[in-house]
């Protein structure tokens, strides 16, 4: 046996502690195939949690988090709990104390799954999004005034530091020229309307730039980059913003590559820990029902492989998941897939014993 890793693992609410199952039977698959091992941590944290005691992170967990490898978070987000309360107090919270400033997104069309875009397919949508995850418009810095009254006034403030920006940038060049097919990298921003913000980010984006002559440099405003995710997502390899626009433009490429039953992401700290999960909520309607599609968190779960250096136990998930996806399933679609969520992993366990 090589290396163990230890992992946290918050399988959270709704179907999440569902997909994070099957999530962890294809890491344990896996580990048993290339040799290593994973001791994991599980902690409540979610609306029920919170529901119960009044917590939603405390900060005792946070350093125990901190020393894990990784992190595999399931969802969060409970109905009987006030929008803001859970996505502000245990995930922004994990963002900020563990300092996760990269969010990483692959917007990626396996063989098999639909697409909305009519003429695309897999050759033409396969490209990343890197995403500044802690500063911007999620701070939470503004505020009211004269709130309730017909003079009310809201502020909310995007916080974007040189620091930030250009530490998000350097990964993202880095990234680009590591794992891009065509060595290219967008700046999505909106330089002409935000002036300011953007302004620094295009100056550190060039700037920087000039320490990667390897790589194609490039620039779009966020309205365009959205249209060209639809009309040609091919002409993209890696895209770097800020934080609300990586919100957004992610669940577009979501979208464009089949859907939340497939899309993953991670929350990095390149100097410390990381934070992969499914992008998809936590889908409470379907809670216990068998229903949900989990190749999403299968594949956080080989996002999370990668970026702990196990290449090519990732690839083996990888494969593994595509030869489900081609073979097995009829859609990705919750409850049409043709199977159960248990089946699902069950599959691409097996298909994993197959290579």
């Amino acid at each position: 046996m090589g290396k163990t890793y230890q992992i946290g693992v918050i399988p959270g609410d709704g179907t999440g502690p569902e997909v994070v199952a099957e999530g962890i039977k294809v890491l344990n698959a896996v580990g048993e195939k290339a040799g290593i091992g994973f001791d994991y941590h599980t902690y409540p944290f979610g609306g029920d949690h919170y529901l119960k005691t009044g917590e939603t992170l405390p900060a005792s967990a946070v350093d125990e988090l901190s020393r894990q490898d990784a992190t595999f978070l399931g969802a969060i987000g409970h109905p009987d709990v006030k929008p803001g309360i859970l996505e502000k107090g245990v995930l922004l919270q994990l963002r900020f104390d563990l300092d996760l400033y990269i969010n990483l997104r692959p917007v990626k069309l396996y063989a098999g799954v639909d697409t909305p875009l009519k003429d695309k397919g897999p050759a033409e949508i396969d490209f990343d999004v890197v995403r500044e995850n802690t500063e911007g418009l999620y701070t939470g810095t503004g505020g009211f005034f004269k709130k309730g009254t017909p003079d009310e006034v809201a502020i909310q403030d995007s916080i974007n530091t040189r620091k930030g920006v250009e530490r998000c940038l350097r990964y993202a060049f880095e990234h680009c020229r590591r794992f891009g097919r065509k060595k290219k990298l967008t700046l999505c921003g909106k330089t002409n309307v935000l002036t300011f913000a953007f302004d620094l980010w295009e100056r550190a984006f060039r700037e920087v730039g000039r320490e990667y002559p390897d790589i194609e440099q490039d620039y779009a405003h966020v309205d365009a980059i959205c249209m060209w995710m639809v009309k040609n997502p091919e002409w993209f390899d890696v895209i770097v913003t800020d934080n609300i626009f990586g919100d957004i433009i992610t669940d577009l490429g979501a979208m464009i590559q089949g859907g939340m039953g497939i899309a993953a992401g991670g929350n990095i700290n390149p100097e410390g820990t990381a934070m992969f999960e499914p992008i998809g909520g936590s889908a409470p309607k379907y809670t216990g029902q068998n229903v949900i599609n989990p190749i999403a968190a299968i594949m956080a779960g080989q996002m999370m492989l990668k970026h702990l250096g196990e290449v090519q136990a990732a690839n083996w998930v990888e494969t593994a998941v595509m030869a489900t996806i081609t073979g097995d399933m009829d859609t990705m679609a919750a409850g049409r897939m043709g199977m159960g969520t248990r089946d699902v992993g069950d599959r691409v366990v097996a298909r994993l014993r197959d290579i």
